[in-house]
């Protein structure tokens, strides 16, 4: 079933958590591609240093502002395009990316956003596009067990100071397919064995 616009039009954490097992599909030339959702990114409004929104509508970020339900996609270093699903009510400026599938039938590895975007084939043409419509991207529920995330913090956006400490990233434990492993950084560590 693909996800309809009311799942999109709910507080961005909770879309975030409840992408973790759904598909993310493109319909192509060679028939649909997907893989399962197993890792995502909540960006969450204009105070959010990490969010593209910070700087307001600009015409990079205007997706971001729009109904919920569409494509937010952008090009990252000149060269990695990523995915990001808009969510909550028209001009609440929050999205998740998508930072990781199993690859399911994808030749390509999947475990970043660039790189799952490469395995999909998503460009910046598809930015915009509504993901409830199915006519190319979509996201879709096969009624698989709801998968229990963890939540850590997000990656790679330090420039954001103490937004980028939120736990804003969540991740399905027992995928090998996270871009990066989860790490406990406050858990004990075992004593070396004796010699």
């Amino acid at each position: 079933m693909i996800l309809p616009r009311a799942f999109y039009d709910r507080p961005c954490l909770t879309v975030a958590r409840q992408l973790l097992g759904k598909y993310l599909c493109i319909a192509g030339d060679e028939g649909v591609r997907a893989g399962r959702i197993v890792e995502t990114e909540a960006y969450i409004h204009e105070e959010d240093l990490a969010c593209h929104a910070r700087h307001g509508p600009t015409p990079r970020a205007r997706t971001l502002f729009g109904p919920p339900g569409h494509a937010y996609v952008f090009l990252v270093y000149g060269m990695h395009h990523c995915f990001n699903a808009v969510c909550e009510p028209q001009g609440s400026a929050a999205a998740v990316l998508i930072r990781a599938l199993e690859p399911g039938n994808l030749p390509l590895r999947t475990d970043g956003p660039g790189k799952l975007c490469r395995a999909l084939s998503i460009e910046r043409s598809d930015n915009g596009r509504d993901l409830t419509a199915g006519d190319r991207i979509w996201i879709e529920d096969r009624g698989e067990a709801r998968v229990i995330g963890l939540a850590t913090p997000r990656i790679g956006v330090d420039y954001a100071g103490e937004w980028a400490k939120k736990p804003w990233r969540f991740v399905d434990p027992k995928s090998r397919w996270l871009s990066r492993k989860i790490t406990f950084p406050n858990r004990p560590r075992r004593p070396p064995p004796s010699q």
